[in-house]
């Protein structure tokens, strides 16, 4: 039996569906976590306990473990386990992207470094110390722009500026964001400010094989994106732009990759699109995020998670196109700071056609932050339709049933300390 090890940080939602695909495939799992729950669930040399901010002492136990019991592939479930994952497969020979090009994926004025060099379409930017003034370099750029934290990811400390004062106070705020995620995540004296780029947004997943980029779904975004702060809410498959675009994004996103120096695995990009013209935001040597895998189906009905594993594993990847038919996620936003008491509605979201799944991820008494220092999305919602207008009015509609229900942090913390 195949043996796979999966990468699995504290924050991720994707680990279930991990392993859900290894089961389905026949494969034994092990988890390597810095997560107490991922660990608990395996056992012996099922778990595997490991600090993700520091890769290279992670993939030295990995590699470890790995003369004990020999393993076929190594896989990063989510973002802040993708630079162990490549250190550990380069460590004992397994398919996977040099630690190099992972490191540059996952640091953004790496790549944009990276893209530039290799005349990949992006955005104009610059990196900031602490000692420039970041209204003097977006004046730069010309306005608007969009400020952003180096090294955090899901639109977590993007703040759009139209002017230099906003361009300051971003900075400001974004280096309070980044040194608050600490660890790793944490580049408080750098921040990168990038020329807003108007149009469409679409996110892409694909995977590269040996170098070679095959673009497996591309989600449209129908909800503007304009900012001051970037928070997504519906993905929508198959794309609604027509075939010469789609065929500008997918050799936009293989130049990219190749740029970063990425070759083998999975790959989540978020481009700009106007007209027949594509802009690269972002690249992630990673799947999706989240739980929107959810919402994708290939061949014989297999997950994205089970397409990735085939993959690492070297197994056979014909008729492993999408399913057709239209596929919907709405990440639910936070709609305000505050204590979650009750998410009401849900049966009536459930109820309506189409809609096909709610997950509320958010346990009831935590504390809410929204975007940009907020960490997390409320739940997701799944919807399917005869085409993608089908699945998106089913999201719309079920959200517009949902009533979050938010206590005030401060009335919270009265009522806490009134029951002690």
């Amino acid at each position: 039996m195949a043996r796979v090890l999966f990468v699995v940080p504290t924050s991720t939602y994707r680990a279930h569906d991990f392993l859900v695909a290894a089961r389905k495939l026949g494969v034994e799992a092990v988890v390597a976590s810095d997560a107490r729950q991922a660990l608990a669930e395996a056992a012996g040399d099922g778990a595997l306990e490991v600090d993700l901010a520091a890769p290279e002492r992670a993939a030295a136990r990995i590699e470890e473990l790995a003369r004990r019991r020999p393993l076929d592939a190594v896989v990063a479930v989510d973002e802040q386990g993708v630079q162990t994952a490549a250190l550990a497969a380069e460590r004992l020979g397994l398919r996977g992207n040099l630690p190099g090009a992972a490191a540059a994926a996952r640091d953004k004025r790496r790549m944009r470094a990276a893209l530039a060099a290799a005349g990949v379409p992006q955005p104009a930017w610059r990196t900031l110390g602490p000692a420039e003034d970041p209204g003097a370099a977006a004046a730069g750029l010309g306005f608007p722009v969009v400020v952003k934290a180096v090294g955090l990811s899901g639109s977590r400390g993007v703040i759009r500026a139209d002017d230099a004062e906003e361009a300051r106070r971003a900075a400001a705020r974004v280096r309070a964001i980044a040194a608050a995620a600490g660890g790793q995540e944490a580049a408080p004296a750098e921040v990168l400010v990038e020329a807003y780029v108007a149009g469409d947004e679409v996110a892409v997943e694909g995977l590269l094989t040996e170098g070679r980029f095959k673009m497996l779904a591309v989600f449209d975004k129908p909800d503007p994106l304009e900012g001051p702060y970037f928070e997504e809410t519906i993905y929508v498959t198959p794309s609604r732009l027509p075939s010469p675009v789609l065929g500008t994004i997918e050799r936009t996103c293989a130049a990219a990759a190749a740029a970063l120096g990425l070759r083998e695995g999975p790959v989540h990009a978020e481009l700009r699109v106007d007209g027949e013209r594509a802009w690269v935001l972002e690249l992630a040597a990673r799947s999706i995020g989240g739980l929107c895998s959810r919402v994708l189906r290939f061949g014989l009905g297999a997950s994205l998670e089970e397409v990735v594993l085939r993959h690492a594993l070297g197994r056979p990847l014909e008729g492993m196109a999408r399913q057709p038919g239209g596929a919907g996620v709405m990440m639910l936003p936070i709609p305000g700071e505050g204590v979650l008491r009750e998410v009401r509605g849900r049966e009536a979201a459930l109820a309506l056609p189409g809609v096909e799944g709610l997950e509320i991820t958010v346990a009831t008494g935590r504390t809410l932050r929204p975007l940009p220092e907020g960490d997390r999305y409320l739940g997701f919602l799944f919807a399917r339709g005869e085409g993608p207008a089908e699945a998106e009015a089913a999201l719309r509609a079920a959200h517009a049933r949902l009533e979050v229900v938010l206590e005030p942090v401060a009335a919270a913390a009265r009522r806490r300390s009134t029951t002690e």
